[in-house]
């Protein structure tokens, strides 16, 4: 144990300059967050929940526009009705094409439970409303392929999809500055469309966010990033105002959009989730650091390598064995303040082709920025870790995880 202790101190030590990166990063964000409460002039009473139709909801309404000012964005919807990362998505892009439209997605195929959404057969899919699918992967080195999207764009294509993490892919997530750059050539090479993002686990880890670097419209989850580990579900929708009018369409009905849609339990952990989520995240980056770089000492390779500053608060970690990818998960599950005494086994969960092994010992069901782990059960055996709402979690785990590796 000792020497443990001494060997995460040393990788502490090492981390110094990036953790300071980090925290001017999360002040750099809360600043932004308080004023955009400010600015909303958010009160007691937007935490009130409401019945029915709910006809001026103020609690739902301010925290649209809450949302959309903090992503540099029109208009927003924000609602514990989008079920998930993947509802979200899938609710945007229903809300966005139509019957002979094309999809572009530039950044490689899209994540798992996405994939059945855009092209499953004879599910209610985009395919089978007539929407075309043509993907470009990304280059060797992690970036856009610039002289293939330029081959791909014609005017069919309407929406290019861009997804920022890695989801279950051996490269680093996107940076804002990459999503941006790309904005530009798009745009400098005559696409007039849409420019759609899948921010998911990218929330708050840079300066600025999608919407802010030429992005039309983004979308996330409230259980990841951006509800701060407090929003109990939910998703977000941010963009430019004409986008997310059709989109709250599609979400309700053509006829209603926006205006109706309650929430009885109240919004005030949504606020609350918006309020801690840069400090949040900062925690879940220092875990993710850590974490590497104790791998990496050990000899296990990294996504992203340990010199680089994370663009999501995922990392991948290359094991190359089943019985150590199934040990390190399983430490992750005995270190959670909930379920900790139960073992994690693979299984044949929805939405996924490979067996999957997920730690989750979580306070809000299956939240990624909590302390979490989970990977498919394949070669070259490759664990997601994500999350930690406080760094002193991340560091407890790991003392576990050393104690099992090492």
């Amino acid at each position: 144990m000792t020497d443990n202790k001494q060997f995460i101190e040393q990788c502490e030590n090492e981390l110094i300059t990036s953790f300071k990166y980090i925290d001017e990063v999360s002040y750099y964000n809360q600043r932004k967050v308080i004023q955009a409460f400010r600015n909303n002039c958010v009160a007691v009473r937007h935490f009130a929940g409401t019945t029915g139709y709910g006809y001026g909801d103020e609690g739902r309404d301010t925290l649209g526009k809450l949302y959309a000012e903090v992503f540099g964005a029109e208009a927003g919807i924000v609602s514990p009705h989008l079920l998930s990362g993947t509802h979200s998505l899938s609710v945007a892009l229903f809300g966005l094409l139509k019957r002979g439209d094309r999809m572009l997605c530039i950044s490689g195929m899209p994540y798992d439970t996405i994939r059945p959404v855009i092209s499953g057969d004879g599910i209610g899919s985009l395919k089978d409303i007539g929407v075309e699918f043509i993907c470009c992967d990304l280059t060797e080195r992690g970036d856009f392929d610039r002289e293939r999207i330029a081959g791909l764009m014609n005017d069919k294509v309407s929406l290019v999809y861009i997804q920022r993490s890695r989801g279950y892919e051996l490269r680093d997530a996107l940076s804002c500055s990459q999503i941006g750059d790309i904005c530009q050539f798009l745009r400098k090479n005559g696409f007039n469309g849409i420019i759609f993002v899948d921010n998911c686990y990218g929330e708050f880890v840079d300066k600025q966010e999608p919407t802010e670097v030429g992005a039309d419209v983004c979308v996330g989850s409230l259980i990841k990033n951006a509800g701060g580990g407090v929003a109990p579900t939910g998703g977000y929708i941010v963009g430019n105002a004409d986008l997310i009018d059709k989109i709250g369409r599609r979400f309700t009905a053509p006829s209603i959009g926006l205006e109706v849609g309650s929430y009885v339990f109240g919004y005030q952990y949504f606020y609350q989730g918006l309020f801690l989520a840069p400090h949040t995240v900062a925690q879940a980056l220092k875990c993710s650091l850590l974490i590497g770089k104790a791998m990496t000492e050990l000899g296990f390779k990294n996504y992203p390598e340990i010199d680089k500053i994370p663009h999501d608060i995922t990392r991948c970690i290359q094991f190359g064995d089943a019985d150590k990818m199934i040990d390190f998960i399983r430490e992750v599950q005995y270190a959670s303040p909930v379920d900790s005494y139960v073992t994690c086994e693979p299984w044949d969960m929805p939405g996924y082709e490979d067996k999957i092994i997920m730690a989750a010992g979580t306070f809000v069901s299956g939240a990624s920025i909590e302390l979490s782990a989970d990977g498919p059960v394949k070669p070259p055996y490759v664990v997601y870790f994500q999350g930690g709402l406080t760094y002193e979690h991340g560091k407890y785990a790991l003392e576990r995880i050393l104690e099992k590796l090492r």
